[in-house]
């Protein structure tokens, strides 16, 4: 601070011999002109085309990367046709099994109606046929108990025995023969 003051109270200030604050003096001008010079021809003979290199690969790093990154998207696109067309061309053979398991259950179901409807006819044919055999058995024993029967009321009747067989048969087939003509009702 006494510098100032000196300064302050010498009423002439250091600079005001004649330097400009905004100019230099030409010897520094010069002298700060050739160090950036060689500072300039270093930068521009190795150091720039280090840099240009770098800057050089990293570009063609990123163009690569962007064309790997461009046909893997395209890669991934085809993939994803691909696996829509066989999704749709899968659902589509599924619905054509199903329709046709639907016409085969279409199928089976008409035959075995057809095997039903079939071994129901047999059944009831042979259930007719055991029928008519165990109505002609019971008819001929009923014939046959009621012809003992009519020759037991006949000889109670006459009070004799028949003892003739053809007398016996003729009697029987008469009183059958009778039995027959008369109405089912009485």
């Amino acid at each position: 601070m006494t510098n100032v003051i000196t300064y302050l109270a010498a009423e002439t200030l250091p600079l005001e011999s004649g330097n400009s604050i905004l100019l230099p003096k030409p010897y520094d001008i010069v002298w700060s002109i050739i160090p950036l010079l060689v500072i300039l021809f270093i930068f521009w003979k190795w150091i720039l085309p280090k840099f240009q290199e770098v800057l050089t690969e990293r570009e063609d790093r990123i163009e690569g990367g962007i064309q790997r990154a461009e046909a893997a998207q395209a890669e991934a696109k085809a993939a994803l046709e691909k696996y829509n067309a066989q999704l749709s061309e899968a659902r589509a053979e599924a619905n054509e099994i199903r329709e046709q398991a639907r016409e085969r259950g279409k199928q089976i179901q008409a035959e075995m109606r057809a095997e039903a409807s079939e071994e129901s006819s047999r059944i009831v044919a042979s259930g007719e046929k055991q029928l008519e055999a165990s109505r002609q058995s019971v008819i001929a024993e009923l014939r046959q108990e009621m012809g003992q029967n009519s020759i037991n009321l006949a000889e109670r009747l006459l009070g004799g025995e028949l003892s003739d067989a053809t007398k016996r048969s003729g009697t029987i087939d008469s009183f059958l023969s009778d039995l027959d003509s008369l109405p089912a009702g009485k």
